[in-house]
């Protein structure tokens, strides 16, 4: 690495995390109500606990379509996606155009605080455990 490169990288590695930690500024009570208005007829926060849609316990850092004995679409179980924060902040901003052929029909959240918010809530449900590729694998069909 020449020695421009190295001050160059020295500038912008900082200001890359910080870029990259922003999403994790939400709300987490403010993230619990647009929850409620927005996910929880579909969605339960408790452990094992599906309804319409899959239990959001421990949903970040989950691979998709990873609850057992859930009917996911075939879209969702093909989108090889980890629920990183960033993840879900890019899905719940559309999820139907994000994932073309998932069959959830909430149109997104255009607001980006209020996304940034849900996802700060989210985290709060729990850890999800580490997941090998094989794990993940063995939910698929």
């Amino acid at each position: 690495m020449t020695a421009v490169n190295s001050r160059l990288f020295l500038f912008l590695f900082p200001i890359s995390m910080l870029i990259g930690s922003a999403h994790a500024q939400g709300d987490p009570a403010q993230g619990a109500g647009l929850f409620r208005q927005n996910c929880a007829s579909c969605h339960s926060p408790e452990r094992g606990q599906n309804l319409v849609g899959p239990s959001l316990y421990s949903v970040v850092g989950r691979p998709a379509a990873s609850v057992a004995d859930f009917p996911y679409s075939a879209a969702m179980k093909r989108s090889g996606i980890v629920w990183t924060p960033d993840q879900l902040l890019a899905y719940l901003k559309a999820p139907r155009k994000y994932v073309p052929g998932v069959k959830m029909m909430f149109p997104g959240l255009a607001d980006e605080k209020d996304r940034e918010n849900v996802v700060a809530f989210l985290a709060t449900l729990g850890q999800a455990p580490a997941v090998g590729p094989s794990a993940a694998d063995s939910h698929a069909p």
